[in-house]
């Protein structure tokens, strides 16, 4: 196995999650699969921004974005070591109730899947994390930002 994939849904606005996702440098306030991020250049992010990510039992790396589509609410991005390419994508969809998001990994190269099979529980503890960390920030936002509406 060198693909990964975790399907969750929020009861949050896709604009809402997709902010959220793409803000980058705070996904350690809202998951345990990260220790710290770290972007390596100003603005937005873009194709082509890089971000250094700091992950507990795993090396610092730096993650380039090759696809952003802030339409399709998509990004994509990747990083790797010699044999060993990784790409990670992310996607919000609407749904009748708020949000679908898409995490998937993909390992790719000489040593792909060997590493992918190596760090396989790793990787499904990570994605799960990562996307019950973001439910749980999303629509924690939802329900202040209803209660602020009405207020």
């Amino acid at each position: 196995m060198s693909d990964f994939r975790f399907v969750v849904e929020v009861l949050a606005p896709p604009y809402q999650v997709w902010e959220t996702l793409i803000a980058v440098e705070q996904w350690p306030e809202w998951t345990r699969s990260i220790t710290s991020a770290q972007r390596l250049e100003q603005g937005p992010l873009a194709v082509g921004s890089r971000t250094r990510i700091v992950q507990p039992k795993l090396i610092s790396t730096v993650w380039q974005v090759t696809a952003l589509n802030e339409h399709d609410r998509y990004f994509a991005w990747v990083t790797g070591r010699p044999g060993i390419r990784i790409k990670a994508s992310h996607l919000v969809e609407r749904t009748d109730r708020g949000s679908l998001v898409t995490l998937t990994l993909s390992y790719s190269g000489l040593f792909g899947f060997v590493m992918a099979h190596h760090l396989k529980d790793l990787n499904w503890e990570y994605l799960t994390t990562e996307a019950e960390g973001l439910k749980t920030r999303c629509e924690a936002q939802a329900i202040s930002r209803s209660h602020e509406t009405q207020a």
